[in-house]
């Protein structure tokens, strides 16, 4: 950011701090809200409290804001991203609750080179490549959804506070089909599966392991739905055996659990008779960050040449490419296994494949290959 930059975005902070309405006090109400935060929305609110004091209006709004969410990945997500540009606001002298459209732009300008936290020697440095464009998208409506929360509260006088500033901001334009989440094909998958099984990271939690890939590939599932799966939701449904999880946007699906899976999983189970399914040695839930490691590890492991880039969200894109290459698929009956409300983005799956499978560039190449062999 230039010089010149910064002393438009620095003297949107000459505003006045917007103070709390009259009456804008949680505790005074009957029962104070606070005491059901959701333990993320409580996070926020002592992380802010402990920059801003905890009279500070940001502090209760912020954290009302993550509560307000349906699922727990919502809530990650957005926490996750207001923490992003907090920092940047406070690095500026700029009030949350002053920021206007100027400092909105060039935040999200900012975000086009500014670097990403990685691991160093047990603290996480600016040292990462810049954002890619869907995540910058997703931070920048992150943060205005914080504002939009923010007017529907009507907390703040009107004079202070009357417009989002990220209206009018622009966002990175996203293809539809084009995407950083890596797939394997069927071979790949089988690769990595087996080496799941017979070659696993860690004796100590293979079964575990193996359990999760079935798991999560045969159900079409996110891996928060996948790790918040509960053991006293496996049951039967019109005989099958089924397991209710609960999925993007807060809602349940029923998925059924074909025997391959079901005899895995009750392996895995064991005596156990409630609880979360995939737990930690010490009974703790099994989380995201690790199961991104282990994944990586075994995917080097098994040689697959994607392994650096994959992730778990990996393997719903990889099953969902996989149902469509299936003879006889139906697109309605894969959206209803992916969870998508709208068919396009699971025919976006089918439609990226297709785009590589039937490239005229392969057959290009063999053409200019093939006359540069006779030349």
């Amino acid at each position: 950011m230039t010089g010149s930059e910064i002393d438009i975005v620095t003297a949107t902070s000459g505003t006045p701090r917007p103070q709390p309405s009259a009456g804008f006090t949680l505790a005074a109400l009957a029962k104070d809200p606070r005491t059901g935060w959701p333990p993320r929305a409580r996070r926020m609110y002592e992380y802010l409290a402990a920059r801003y004091g905890d009279h500070d209006a940001l502090c209760t709004l912020a954290a009302a804001w993550i509560a307000h969410q349906r699922s727990e990945g919502v809530r990650k997500t957005y926490s996750t991203n207001f923490r992003v540009f907090e920092p940047y606001l406070r690095e500026h002298g700029i009030h949350p609750l002053t920021v206007g459209f100027l400092a909105a732009d060039a935040f999200a300008r900012h975000l086009e080179t500014a670097p990403t936290l990685v691991w160093r020697d047990g603290r996480r440095e600016p040292e990462g490549p810049p954002r890619q464009d869907a995540t910058r998208h997703n931070v920048l409506a992150s943060c205005s959804s914080f504002y939009e929360f923010v007017l529907r509260t009507r907390a703040l006088p009107k004079e202070a506070f009357d417009a989002n500033p990220f209206t009018g901001v622009l966002y990175p334009v996203i293809d539809p089909l084009e995407t950083t989440t890596v797939s394997l094909s069927e071979t790949e998958w089988t690769t990595l599966l087996a080496t799941a099984r017979d070659n696993p990271i860690s004796r100590a939690t293979a079964l575990r392991t193996y359990v999760l890939l079935w798991f999560v590939y045969v159900c079409f599932l996110r891996i928060d739905a996948a790790l918040t799966a509960r053991i006293e939701n496996i049951g039967h449904t019109d005989g099958h055996r089924t397991i209710r999880v609960r999925i993007k946007g807060g809602k349940w699906a029923t998925k059924a659990l074909p025997p391959p899976v079901y005899a895995v999983l009750t392996e895995l189970i064991g005596d156990r008779t409630e609880g979360f399914v995939f737990i930690t040695s010490t009974g703790r839930p099994l989380d995201e960050p690790s199961v991104w490691r282990t994944l990586r590890k075994l995917a080097r492991r098994a040689g697959l040449p994607q392994a650096d880039r994959i992730r778990p969200h990996s393997i719903k894109h990889t099953v969902i490419e996989h149902a469509f290459a299936r003879p006889g698929a139906r697109p309605d009956r894969i959206q209803e296994a992916a969870d998508h409300r709208d068919p396009r983005t699971t025919m976006r799956y089918h439609q990226r494949r297709k785009r590589l499978d039937d490239s005229p560039m392969y057959d290009m190449a063999a053409a200019t290959a093939a006359a540069l062999e006779e030349s």
